[in-house]
C-alpha cells in the first residue's frame, strides 16, 4: 500500500511540475511574441517546412477520409431512402470535426515530432547552450518562429483537408454510388452552415498552438543521448494528440453553448 501511494504521489508531483514548466515556457515565448518578432528569413523557412511540405499528406488524408465516410454511411442511408442526404453527413462531419482534427494530427506527427527531434538534438549537442553563450535567446530564435508557423498555417491546412474530403466524398457518392449530384449538393448547401466551417477553423488555431508549445518544450527538455531524442519526439506526438482531443471536446461544448444562446433551436416536432 505504501509503495502504491508513493508511486501515485510521485506521478502527480511530476505531472504538476511538468504543467508548471510548460506554463513558464509558454509565458516566456509569449513575452517575445509581443515584444520583438523574428527576422523574415527565419520565419519563411519555418512557414515552408510547416505549411508547404505538409500540404500533400493533408490533402491525401482528407480525400481518403471523405471516401471512407461515404462508404461507411451509404448503406444505412440507402436503406432509409435518404441517400441524397449523404453529403450533409460527410461535409458537416468534415468541416466541424474531421478536417481540423486530422490536419492537427498530421501536423503533430509530421511537424511536431520533427520539431522535438531537431531541438532535442540541438540540446544534446549543446547548440542551444551555445546560442545562450553568444547572447541570443533560444526561445526567441527557435520557438517563436515555429509557434507562429503552426498557428498561422494550420487553418490553411484545415481548409485544404476540408476541401479534399468534400471532393473525395462527392466523387465516391456521385460517381461510384450514382447519387443524384443536384440533390447531393442542394442538401449540403442547405444544411452545412457557415458556423460549422468557422468552428473548425477556430479550433485549429488552438491545435496549432498546442502542437508548437508541447513539441518545442519536449525538445528543449530532451534527455541525453540518441534514446532521449527518440523519446522526446514520441512524447511530443502523444501529448499533442491527447491535448488536441481534450481541447476539441472543451471547445465544442463552449462553441455550441455560445451558438445556441444566440440562436436557440426551434420547438421539437416529436
Amino acid at each position: 500500500m505504501t509503495r502504491w501511494v508513493t508511486e501515485w504521489g510521485s506521478a502527480v508531483v511530476d505531472g504538476v511540475t511538468m504543467v508548471g514548466d510548460i506554463t513558464l515556457f509558454a509565458w516566456q515565448m509569449f513575452q517575445w511574441l509581443f515584444t520583438r518578432l523574428p527576422r523574415r528569413g527565419t520565419m519563411l523557412i519555418n512557414f515552408y517546412q510547416v505549411g508547404v511540405l505538409s500540404l500533400p499528406v493533408v490533402a491525401l488524408t482528407g480525400t481518403f477520409i471523405g471516401m471512407v465516410l461515404a462508404v461507411n454511411s451509404y448503406q444505412q442511408f440507402d436503406i432509409l431512402g435518404l441517400e441524397s442526404r449523404l453529403g450533409v453527413v460527410i461535409n458537416k462531419s468534415l468541416v466541424r470535426e474531421l478536417g481540423p482534427v486530422l490536419a492537427a494530427t498530421m501536423l503533430a506527427g509530421r511537424v511536431g515530432s520533427a520539431m522535438a527531434a531537431v531541438l532535442g538534438t540541438m540540446r544534446v549537442t549543446e547548440q542551444i547552450d551555445a546560442l545562450t553563450t553568444m547572447g541570443a535567446d533560444p526561445i526567441h530564435y527557435l520557438v517563436v518562429p515555429r509557434f507562429l508557423a503552426c498557428i498561422c498555417l494550420i487553418p490553411a491546412l484545415t481548409v485544404m483537408a476540408d476541401f479534399m474530403g468534400i471532393v473525395g466524398g462527392y466523387f465516391y457518392s456521385v460517381v461510384i454510388f450514382g447519387i443524384d449530384h443536384a440533390a447531393y449538393l442542394n442538401h449540403s448547401r442547405d444544411n452545412v452552415m457557415g458556423y460549422d466551417l468557422f468552428s473548425g477553423i477556430f479550433k485549429s488555431f488552438f491545435f496549432g498552438g498546442v502542437i508548437a508549445i508541447v513539441s518545442c518544450y519536449r525538445g528543449f527538455h530532451c534527455e541525453a543521448g540518441a534514446e532521449g531524442v527518440g523519446k522526446a519526439a514520441t512524447a511530443a506526438f502523444v501529448y499533442s494528440f491527447v491535448l488536441i482531443l481534450a481541447i476539441d471536446l472543451v471547445l465544442n461544448i463552449l462553441l455550441d453553448s455560445l451558438y445556441f444562446s444566440f440562436f436557440p433551436p426551434g420547438p421539437s416536432i416529436l
